[in-house]
């Protein structure tokens, strides 16, 4: 694609765990001129807890309509979150409803999962709980429902499902597939031995590059939408990758992106593939260009969500003023608040020294723990050079100075030209430009070595 070629403005559909959105990227700026979200809530009817796929569906398309009238774009791309697939009929059509990948499974079935599932050292994946592997979640739908998976006839990627609905052509993809599926091997860039053992050779969909054309609406979208039957569809992005990609293209050495959201995904370029603790959610993902890269995650942004919810909100002044009596106090919050991943899979939350706490020193000591948490999550993947935040978590002030502190490195908040959505925009070919960035250096703030020294104590 030329530079004369290359669309001015983007149509991204972004599937999020707790979110959808349809946003219109001006390519020139980087910035969503236009925007549509919905949440994206999980159905607990059928056969086990699945996503709402037609009603996605129908928000997508009157989206697609709304924007094709105003303010018009020229390409669609796609991003969803990962730890999905979408199991297709003879026809095209779901044969089975896309599981939800909170959902566990039988003890049962979940041992004899272990006993199939390979080596961390060939995936680069760990063991995750209930459907966080793909493979899992595979070997449960055939397992528990063989009369329904019998029908299967071709299995796809979630992003790629999407893009499969638009234009009708099916595919799998590397980031989609990189992110601990146990379906994978990073290194050889091959399917991991799962795929045989589970028997799905032939069902897999035809692996694909996230930059991809796929091919054009398909002319029932086209005339549904009003969208020219010409509209380009890329194949599409798994939602933490498209948060790495904007980086990998503009900067050069050693470096970490914190991207957050529901999850707080940590890469780190530069990093210590080798040596990864799979039982602390360290794993490889792979990047948008096909090359592995160490990660490690917890589940921060639904942690803060929890904690909000149950001490309410504080006015970020009086947040900032409570950080020196919380942390006078020695008032900490120890992981973890959701359990079976992270860094401390197997810790039970606890608070410390809280009595008589006031709101805003909660909201405090849970910006110290989520920057802890953070900082030891880097650690265990050898991160060097600055970390770049990106996501909600960009704009918590005392988050990124705690932060910037106990990695004794710069942090690097990131806003405009980021994020998911821009992410995936890029896979057009555009280049991408300069975030809004706010510095942060490891400056002096009073006691906080000695926090950290006290929370890693106690974590023993």
């Amino acid at each position: 694609m030329t530079d004369m070629t290359k669309p001015r403005r983007v149509a991204v559909i972004d599937i999020g765990k707790t979110n959808a959105k349809v946003v219109v990227i001006d390519t020139r700026s980087g910035e969503e001129i236009a925007g549509d979200r919905r949440s994206n809530p999980v159905l607990r009817d059928g056969i086990y807890p699945h996503y709402d796929v037609e009603m996605l569906w129908s928000f997508i398309l009157a989206s697609l309509r709304q924007f094709a009238q105003e303010p018009g774009f020229d390409a669609i791309s796609i991003t969803t979150h990962g730890a999905s697939a979408a199991l297709l009929d003879e026809n095209g059509d779901l044969a089975m409803p896309v599981l939800d990948y909170e959902h566990s499974y039988p003890v049962e079935i979940r041992e004899a999962y272990l006993g199939i599932r390979p080596d961390f050292s060939e995936t680069g994946s760990p063991s995750l709980p209930a459907g966080l592997n793909l493979g899992a979640q595979i070997h449960f739908q055939k397992t528990a429902f063989p009369q329904e998976f019998a029908t299967v006839r071709s299995i796809v990627t979630y992003a790629q499902y999407w893009a499969g609905r638009l234009t009708g052509v099916q595919a799998t993809e590397t980031t989609s597939l990189g992110c601990h599926t146990d379906l994978w091997n990073p290194r050889r860039k091959t399917f991991s031995s799962l795929v045989t053992r589970l028997g799905i050779e032939q069902l897999m969909a035809p692996v694909r590059s996230a930059f991809d054309v796929l091919g054009p609406v398909r002319k029932s979208v086209a005339q549904e939408t009003g969208m020219s039957p010409d509209m380009p569809v890329y194949c599409g992005i798994h939602d933490s990758n498209a948060s790495l990609l904007p980086h990998l293209l503009r900067r050069e050495g050693d470096f970490s992106v914190v991207s957050t959201g529901t999850w707080v995904v940590n890469f780190a370029i530069g990093g210590m593939a080798d040596g990864l603790d799979p039982g602390r959610d360290t794993l490889l993902n792979v990047d948008a260009l096909g090359r592995p890269v160490p990660s490690s995650r917890f589940m921060g942004g639904r942690e803060y969500e929890k904690l909000t919810q149950q001490f309410g909100p504080a006015p970020d002044e009086e947040i900032e003023a409570a950080l020196g009596s919380a942390i006078a106090k020695g008032m900490m919050l120890l992981p973890s608040i959701v359990g079976g991943s992270g860094p401390f899979p197997a810790k039970t939350a606890r608070w410390i020294a809280d009595d008589n706490a006031t709101v805003a020193e909660r909201h405090a000591a849970t910006a110290l723990y989520l920057a802890l948490m953070t900082e030891f999550s880097l650690s265990l993947i050898g991160r060097k050079g600055p970390v770049l935040v990106e996501g909600p978590f960009a704009s918590n002030a005392l988050y990124l100075k705690a932060l910037a502190v106990f990695a004794d490195t710069d942090v690097i908040a990131v806003s405009g030209s980021t994020g998911t959505s821009a992410g995936a925009a890029l896979l057009t070919g555009i280049k991408p430009l300069a975030g809004r960035e706010r510095y942060f250096a490891p400056g002096a703030i009073e006691g906080l070595g000695s926090y950290r020294q006290v929370w890693k104590a106690k974590l023993v």
